[in-house]
């Protein structure tokens, strides 16, 4: 039954993705933010689909700590479901993601409507530069950054290294740092094709000041802020 839901699910999200790609190309004239909020749409159907096909909910705990101006968001990163349903559950969105992605044929050029922030990681400190101008950028524009602060999606029960580019842009640009940790890999698994009904829980951390202070030691108060949550998913 799980194997039929999932694959339903699969034909259903690729063929109401088709048409949705010639609406994210439309919204090209648009402003940045009213752009995006067409394009999340896609999410807001996923979202759905994955709910009535596979069963796959979600909670939210701390909602009320999100500041009321734009922070840089360190999550934890198990799947593609937080890429997606993360679109709903916090204001716009800014993600980093790989330059090359960009240059991919319609998929690149509806990432690129969305207002990313594209590096090259192999760059070394210069992708940190990177992630600090367009990262500013984002921020005055009315977007939140989204940084997966691993790099890479990594299974339950695991735990990648760290990196300090989001704590990086927050400390330079003066805004907070907003940890969050969830469990989404139990259910979507990374790159499973298999999805499980249950419960997504999705905690969100008090905003940690990253003003004044060195980059390191936010990132180490958000790693351990994360780290601490996930031993109770």
């Amino acid at each position: 039954m799980i194997f039929l839901r999932s694959l339903i699910f699969l034909l259903v999200k690729a063929l109401m993705t088709i048409p949705f790609s010639l609406i994210t190309l439309m919204t090209f004239p648009f402003p940045p933010l009213a752009r995006y909020r067409v394009i999340a749409q896609w999410s807001a159907i996923v979202n759905w689909l994955s709910r009535v096909i596979v069963g796959i909910t979600y909670r939210v705990e701390g909602i009320e700590n999100l500041p009321a101006e734009p922070a840089v968001i360190l999550s934890k990163h198990q799947s593609a479901w937080e890429t997606i349903v993360f679109q709903q559950i916090f204001p716009p969105l800014s993600f980093v993601l790989k330059k090359n992605l960009l240059y991919i044929p319609f998929f690149g050029w509806g990432l690129a409507l969305f207002s990313p922030i594209a590096i090259d990681r192999g760059a070394g400190r210069e992708a940190l530069k990177q992630i600090e101008a367009q990262g500013r950028e984002r921020l005055k524009s009315g977007f939140w950054v989204l940084i997966f602060p691993e790099g890479t999606r990594v299974a339950p029960g695991e735990a990648g290294r760290f990196q300090v580019g989001g704590a990086w842009l927050a400390v330079k640009a003066g805004v907070s740092v907003v940890p969050v940790a969830h469990n989404a890999g139990r259910f979507w698994p990374k790159n499973g094709f298999l999805k499980y009904p249950g419960e997504i829980v999705v905690k969100i951390g008090k905003p940690i000041p990253a003003g004044g202070r060195k980059a390191a030691q936010v990132l180490a108060e958000s790693e351990n802020w994360i780290v601490d949550a996930m031993r109770g998913l």
